[in-house]
């Protein structure tokens, strides 16, 4: 893993300072530290940091074809590499190295744009054509490996973290107010936007061309639910481990340790299983245990550990949220809510003492809808089925206005989200349900004036743009698209890779092999949530694997104790970071409110603190307030 940056001048005759690429670079050596390559020329500078896995001895970036006229950055693993480079020898392409880098070189001479699309893998990635006098960006199809890029009239700012751009002074520290607005519902910022005007995140299974005439950006791939696959369920079962076996077999090369994330989860437990077929020697597995009982599956990784006789490492962690929120805050670049980062990166740190990449479980959940909100939002769907939307709208909506008072209310609508979900479409429901401060909650949370500059924007936006997009009329398959396309890259994907490269760990996620996606997306959805029951042919896949206590047993999250955190041990530190601020943004006298319920024990407002903390933990570190 590695981590990519550089700067393209619209006029070539300008020249890019070497320093200002070195510095760009030096902001990302957590992500790289075996190696530095620069390359300068006319209009372009391209920088590198390398963490060495594949062809450690001749695998330096950039890398260039024969001439020197077609320069390659590669962040990211590129696993059909060996049979890329097999056929472009065949055409006679010549190879200097062994690197999956140089078979994008040849690749790109080869095929042009089209070359991403033949790529099977995990990558951002930065190609400059000398000849044609362009750059070319592009990230893999899911958005396992990030990269962010500033555009001005002069030129093209890029790099694999907001924190490159900074260091290149090529974007205002503006903040974007549609992005805070969109963090307050979701925890996270949502592509294409960043935290900051200026700059923008490029989308996953997109590629950027910029030239002389200016910028275009192009969709290379999209995952479809349109073509659903009439099998059994033992031949639904049967594909499933073949496709899985092969993505994690592919994803065994390495010149490095190597070994695997274990939480004794149903997703991390069926990659070790396939990874203790494929290898010939014990797979080295790690994994995190905490002193409460509620947080602890260690001794689930214990079980799967013995099973396949893995090489087990464990470490016994007591989260502690005051020594680890600044260091989080600044890897993140934004604010990000999400606070399973802290585990993430514990196990990470972990991990990193016994191997250099590691594979992990993502995407189990987005894949085989193993989400319980998935099965919420179809209990939703069933009731407002049965009741027409306007006496929807009538009964639920004031309904949710008056919860706590109706304890009379049969049990599964016995919430305030839930009401207000019923009162609203399948899709503003879902909206409702995940964010953090609903809908009606961010008019008092935003100052008038804040909430003023939002004009009308809503966004549920975001979420709607893709619920249209996708091609089903399937409900599940439907809000599964969406969460493949904003909370999977910019929430989960994001915190996995921010942890893991703060600690210099590769880490590889078989589940999410677009091959095998497109396999799942062609499955009958009641194969993936049946009755209560999420992942179901995923989990009868994994039968002859894995015994029923690890397959079937209830769902536990990555978490930490926020509720405890605020009310005890960060308690004086959050209160003090999140009332100091008068940005204009927030409500004081609204945070004071929940602040209050929290201290009460009356309401649990963890994740609105938390949220809100983390915020004003990143005006801090950026030394960004207000909005401009």
């Amino acid at each position: 893993m590695c981590g990519i940056s550089g700067i393209f001048e619209f006029d070539q005759a300008r020249t890019v300072d070497r320093e200002v690429v070195h510095r760009m670079n030096e902001s990302l050596r957590h992500r790289g530290p075996d190696d530095e390559g620069i390359y300068v020329d006319r209009g372009i500078g391209l920088g590198h940091r390398r963490l060495s896995i594949i062809d450690v001895a001749g695998g330096h970036q950039p890398i260039s074809n024969e001439d020197g006229t077609v320069w390659v950055l590669l962040n990211g693993e590129i696993y059909n590499y060996p049979a890329l480079s097999q056929d472009l020898r065949a055409r006679g392409h010549r190879f200097a190295t062994n690197s999956d880098t140089e078979a994008i070189v040849h690749l790109y001479e080869e095929c042009g744009e089209d070359c991403f699309s033949q790529l099977r893998g995990m990558f951002a990635i930065a190609i400059w054509d000398s000849k044609r006098r362009r750059l070319l960006l592009a990230r893999d199809r899911v958005g396992k490996k990030p990269l962010y890029y500033s555009v001005d009239h002069n030129r093209v700012i890029f790099g694999s973290e907001l924190k490159a751009i900074l260091a290149a002074d090529g974007s205002p520290r503006t903040m974007d107010p549609l992005a805070v607005c969109d963090y307050f519902s979701l925890g996270y910022i949502p592509a294409p936007r960043t935290i900051y005007r200026g700059a923008r995140k490029l989308l996953p299974a997109h590629y950027l061309v910029a030239n002389a005439a200016g910028v275009r950006e192009v969709q290379y791939w999209k995952l479809s639910f349109a073509s659903i696959e009439d099998h059994a369920e033992e031949e639904w079962s049967e594909i499933v481990r073949e496709r899985l076996s092969e993505a994690t077999r592919i994803r065994l090369m390495s010149e490095v340790p190597l070994g695997a994330f274990l939480s004794g989860g149903v997703d991390s437990s069926s990659v070790v299983a396939m990874m203790s077929r494929e290898m010939d020697r014990p797979v080295t597995t790690c994994s995190i245990a905490f002193p409460q009982q509620e947080y602890d599956e260690s001794a689930f990784a214990r079980q799967v550990a013995t099973q396949f006789g893995t090489d087990h490492h464990e470490d016994t962690v007591e989260p502690r949220a005051l020594e680890i929120i600044d260091k989080l805050v600044w890897h993140y670049d934004e604010p990000f809510a999400d606070s399973s980062a802290i585990p993430t990166y514990y196990v990470s740190k972990m991990a990193r003492q016994h191997v250099t990449v590691a594979l992990g479980g993502d995407g189990g959940d987005e894949n085989f809808a193993g989400y319980r909100r998935y099965l919420f939002d179809r209990r939703e769907n069933q009731l407002r089925n049965l009741v027409p939307a306007p006496v929807r709208s009538a009964v639920f909506g004031p309904l949710g206005r008056w919860y706590p008072g109706l304890a009379w209310a049969p049990r599964v609508l016995r919430a305030k989200a839930t009401f207000q979900s019923l009162a609203r479409s399948p899709l503003e429901g879902y909206f409702n349900s995940i964010s953090i401060f609903r809908p009606d909650e961010k008019s008092s949370l935003f100052t008038p004036e804040f909430q003023r500059s939002l004009a009308d924007y809503d966004s549920m936006d975001v979420f709607r743009k893709y619920y249209d997009e996708a091609d089903t009329t399937d409900p599940l398959s439907r809000i599964q698209y969406v969460d493949i396309k904003t909370y999977l890259p910019d929430d989960i994907l994001t915190k996995v890779d921010r942890a893991s490269m703060a600690v210099s760990l590769e880490l590889r996620a078989p589940l999410l092999d677009h091959k095998l996606m497109e396999t799942v997306a062609a499955m009958p959805s009641d194969l993936k949530l049946r009755g209560t029951t999420g992942k179901y042919i995923f989990k009868k896949s994994l039968e002859p694997l894995l015994p029923a206590d690890i397959l079937y047993r209830r769902k536990q999250g990555f978490a930490v104790p926020l509720d405890r955190w605020f009310r005890k041990e960060i308690k004086d530190v959050a209160y003090s970071a999140i009332m100091k601020s008068d940005d204009g943004i927030l409500n004081r006298a609204y945070l004071c409110k929940i602040w209050k319920q929290h201290q009460s024990g009356s309401f649990d407002r963890s994740a609105y603190l938390w949220s809100v903390l983390m915020f004003r933990k990143w005006q801090e570190t950026f030394r960004v307030q207000g909005i401009a």
